[in-house]
């Protein structure tokens, strides 16, 4: 998926989709739609907040930050599925002074729609873009939607403006709420070692845990499920996952049966080697999911990161030199599910036929494919 952008525009020239920027509806958000689907995203922060089925109101990134910290009216909220740049987590207390942000700055900021699909184009596509004053960063984005199929691809070149190289964070971060998330929502993953950031973390792959399970706060969980409990307050976890040294495309899925549907992610693992998983509970009921997918897996400021270096022989943070742009992608989809549909035990690119194939999990073992419509798919081998 580490393509040049001209390869992936050469993709986008195949793909037919409508753009709505209804203001009426809510200012900033365009709207790429298509038979089967419609995916939405926000100038206002950059996030994609909108990504269903067509004749299916279940939204599963409807989540926003309010209740969690102040929104200002007017200024860009965390939201949906936002990226994280250019950290993930907290700064630290001098950067804080100085006005850096938790997560980074590009969900917090107006972003630029410097391309958008029109009715009459021949090959249209969406391009946004926005600079981080403080990074010294910019990233530009391109988004995809199949003709036909209810997937999309996402394309992000981030851009080092500075003299100096640094490091730096990106963090994937979709996040679901009610009413697709609820205590039947199924999350799955091909993630393996993992650890919680409400522990110690291992020195080795002695005392890990294993996905799905983890232990928090002294009690072994089963991340597929999130259940409510009898705790008092506002309560958050997040654990963090690697993949196996062999495995090149990671993924997570989640999906509702109640709602009849799934929403997925796939990337490479050489872009995004880390998967976390956030839950947030208010007096014990079920509030968000994070399944966020990204460069680290360290909840902490930078200083933190180097000194620690690695976990599990992975790497806690990315390096950008002076000048440089560096590209990421990955793929998302939402598809249609039995009411009865048991999760996702594996995901496979079937790169001949241009298809995602879901394999459900026993008992039920049925099979989902999503075409991309593409004469070569998004590298994902």
């Amino acid at each position: 998926m580490n393509r040049p952008l001209g390869v992936l525009a050469g993709l986008l020239g195949l793909v037919m989709f409508v753009c709505d920027r209804s203001d009426a509806a809510e200012p900033g958000v365009v709207r790429l739609k298509n038979q089967r689907a419609v995916l939405g995203t926000t100038t206002a922060g950059g996030a994609i907040v909108e990504f269903r089925l067509n004749g299916n109101k279940v939204n599963p990134l409807n989540w926003t930050i309010h209740g969690l910290e102040p929104v200002e009216a007017g200024k860009p909220f965390l939201r949906g599925h936002f990226l994280c740049l250019d950290r993930w987590g907290a700064p630290s207390e001098s950067e804080a002074d100085r006005g850096v942000p938790f997560h980074g700055e590009a969900p917090r900021i107006n972003w630029k729609l410097t391309r958008a699909p029109k009715i009459d184009d021949e090959f249209p596509y969406l391009q946004m873009s926005c600079r981080l004053p403080l990074a010294g960063l910019s990233v530009v984005r391109k988004i995809g939607l199949a003709r036909r199929a209810s997937v999309a691809w996402v394309h992000e070149e981030v851009t080092n403006n500075r003299k100096l190289g640094r490091i730096y964070n990106m963090v994937q971060h979709p996040s679901i709420a009610a009413p697709f998330l609820d205590e039947t929502t199924l999350v799955d993953s091909n993630a393996t070692r993992g650890f919680s950031q409400e522990g110690d973390v291992p020195s080795g792959t002695k005392g890990a845990g294993s996905w799905p399970r983890m232990v928090i706060k002294d009690q072994s969980v089963d991340l597929r499920r999130f259940r409510p409990t009898k705790s008092d307050g506002t309560v958050h976890d997040v654990s963090s996952f690697v993949f196996d040294s062999k495995t090149k495309v990671g993924w997570v899925t989640a999906v509702n049966p109640k709602s009849q549907l799934l929403l997925g992610y796939t990337w490479q693992t050489s872009d995004y080697p880390w998967l976390n998983i956030w839950r947030h509970r208010e007096n014990g009921r079920v509030q968000s999911r994070g399944l966020e997918f990204g460069t680290t897996g360290l909840h902490q400021p930078f200083k933190v990161l180097v000194d620690r270096g690695r976990i599990f022989d992975r790497p806690l943070f990315a390096f950008i030199d002076a000048g440089q742009s560096i590209s990421r992608e990955y793929m998302m989809f939402v598809a249609a599910v039995p009411e009865n549909y048991s999760g996702v035990a594996r995901l496979v690119i079937d790169e001949p036929k241009s298809e995602i194939v879901l394999f459900e999990r026993a008992p039920g073992k049925r099979r989902i494919s999503l075409s991309f419509e593409l004469p070569t798919p998004p590298s994902l081998k």
